[in-house]
């Protein structure tokens, strides 16, 4: 091992909440799909001695995955501000000409032992297109935990 190599202690992903414009509205239990692509397009080209070789380079088109959150449910779901807002597009759905209204921007942001942000993962025109119960069973002496399926349009990490 080359000495110096490692000069920071590593994220450790156990504090973490939902940010939208700017104001913590959940805390989480588990986040999926913090993942950025660029595209990769591909051509044929003939190559030494006629030979058909695939050259890759890169696409302009960037992509991201639908977020998949997971929190502890509230107990009041009529005051709680993702329930409130899954609930006002459930109810009128998305407008296609009012692309701000009910589209959000936010943040997946995670906090070390000392609660000092670490890492940002900044979210675009978000919404959230499905909330989901765990399993429920009379045997159970776990926290009834909510999964939040956020569709977003743009993730990039800022920290």
């Amino acid at each position: 091992m080359v000495d110096g190599l490692f000069t920071n202690d590593p994220i450790i992903a156990q504090n973490f909440f939902l940010e939208i414009d700017g104001e913590v509205i959940s805390t989480l239990t588990a986040v999926s799909g913090l993942d950025i692509e660029v595209s990769v397009s591909t051509s044929k080209a003939s190559g030494a001695g006629g030979q058909i070789e695939e050259v890759k380079g890169l696409g302009n088109t960037v992509s991201s995955p639908d977020l998949q959150l997971s929190r502890i449910a509230p107990l009041d779901a009529t005051s709680d501000k993702l329930w409130t807002w899954f609930n006002e597009i459930r109810g009128t759905g998305l407008k296609a000409t009012d692309r701000t209204g009910q589209r959000k921007n936010g943040s997946i942001v995670l906090y070390d032992a000392a609660r000092n942000e670490v890492a940002r993962f900044n979210f675009f025109k978000a919404w959230p297109s499905k909330i989901s119960t765990d399993q429920l069973s009379v045997d159970s002496t776990e926290a009834v935990k909510e999964n939040i399926t956020l569709v977003i349009e743009r993730l990039e990490r800022k920290k």
